[in-house]
């Protein structure tokens, strides 16, 4: 699955270096990528597809006339955010600047308009051939990044320029391609999703039909661009988010607690569960009979958002608001007397904003003029809404 803003390609040249991307496969792992391992043939004399199917978890091919339905290279190249070829051979430079697409590699570095990374591994006269010279030249002068080997000892027996870079060499220069864009680095932000539950018995709840698909949506947005992200979750179905620290609750006073431990670490609150107002007076221990399910006192619970804003700091909050009824007043009210910064007034009318892919309402800005949102996908909502919010924070 293509995960926006996450997916790699790692190409891998027929060196002996090949072996230490194992090492650099596992740290992009680490940190939340999703990587698709690229090898020339001649690259599996050193390193097994078995070894990068193994630690990448995904299928790896090397030739065009492979999984030939999918149109392997163009899918590929079109589901990729970067690529990282490491280590490349002084031939694989020379066939890349030459433009040739001779393997599934090169076809896929063609076809991609991905950022690009190449760190070269070869021995120092190869490195330094006027030939090889000019292709990095040639390549840079494209926007490919080409990092310069380090020097040190070769498998050769031999001392100079053309050894394998550290791994966290790599990673910081990787680093500094992944960060254009990435507006959210050294932020921390909370986000809350899904909808709670509050038990009647032990089989029954009081629940709503939020699916925390708003909620998923700029989690995953705010990692994308670089925030350390923290999602709370309350009975969602859908699959955790690599990258993102999952907290899982049910009940609304589950959430409550664990809003408030995490909040004074948060830059960012986005407030986007449906949380219940109220809960049964008293939980049934066993099951209810149903003839006796005549009726059921209810007590409020706490006001999450309120809490926040008795010990909000210097954090923004993003609150949302799920009407049927469009009220400009009262969601100014709302947003006043909650504290928030901003506001999405949902707009639940016509009942397709629960477990839906799209989403429409107007965006409520303290101290500013509000703007409407016609029908949008909530991946386009989150980022407005953490466009907002880094405003907000200056």
């Amino acid at each position: 699955m293509h995960v926006s803003g996450r997916e790699v390609i790692l190409g891998v040249g027929g060196g002996i270096a090949a072996y230490k991307s194992c090492d650099l496969l596992r740290r992009l792992l680490d940190k939340g990528f999703h990587v698709t391992v690229v090898p020339t043939p001649s690259s599996l004399n050193f390193v097994g597809k078995a070894t990068w199917e193994a630690l990448s978890g995904r299928a790896v091919t090397t030739e065009v006339f492979e999984q030939v339905n999918e149109v392997r290279h163009i899918s590929l190249a079109k589901s990729s955010d970067y690529i990282i070829i490491a280590p490349a051979t002084a031939d694989l430079l020379a066939r890349i600047a030459m433009g040739r697409a001779d393997d599934l590699l090169t076809n896929v570095f063609l076809a991609s308009n991905s950022p690009k990374m190449i760190v070269p591994a070869m021995h120092p006269q190869m490195w330094k051939n006027e030939a090889t010279v000019a292709n990095v030249a040639t390549l840079r002068a494209r926007g490919i990044t080409v990092l310069d080997p380090d020097t040190g000892a070769l498998t050769s027996g031999d001392v100079g320029q053309g050894r394998f870079p550290e791994t966290q060499r790599i990673l910081s220069e990787f680093e500094s391609i992944t960060s254009k864009g990435r507006d959210y680095l050294g932020k921390r932000v909370l986000v809350t999703a899904g909808g709670t539950r509050e038990p009647i018995d032990p089989v029954r709840y009081i629940g709503n039909n939020s699916s925390g698909k708003q909620g998923y949506a700029i989690a995953q947005n705010a990692l994308n661009r670089g925030g350390e992200v923290t999602l709370i979750s309350a009975n969602s179905a859908l699959a955790d988010i690599e990258g993102v620290r999952m907290i899982k609750v049910s009940t609304a006073a589950q959430m409550h607690a664990a809003v408030l431990q995490e909040f004074p670490l948060c830059d960012v609150l986005v407030m986007s569960a449906a949380v219940a107002d109220a809960k049964p007076t008293h939980q049934g221990e066993s099951k209810i009979k149903k003839s006796e399910l005549t009726s059921i006192a209810l007590t409020e619970n706490e006001d999450i958002l309120k809490s926040v804003s008795e010990i909000k700091k210097h954090q923004i909050v993003i609150a949302f608001a799920a009407e049927t009824s469009h009220d400009e007043a009262q969601a100014r009210e709302k947003l006043s007397s909650k504290g928030a910064d901003i506001l999405y007034l949902n707009d639940v009318s016509q009942g397709d904003i629960f477990n839906s892919e799209t989403t429409y309402g107007e965006i409520f800005i303290s101290g500013a003029p509000s703007h409407k949102v016609s029908k949008t996908t909530k991946d386009t909502l989150g980022e407005e809404l953490l466009n907002q919010a880094l405003i907000q924070l200056g």
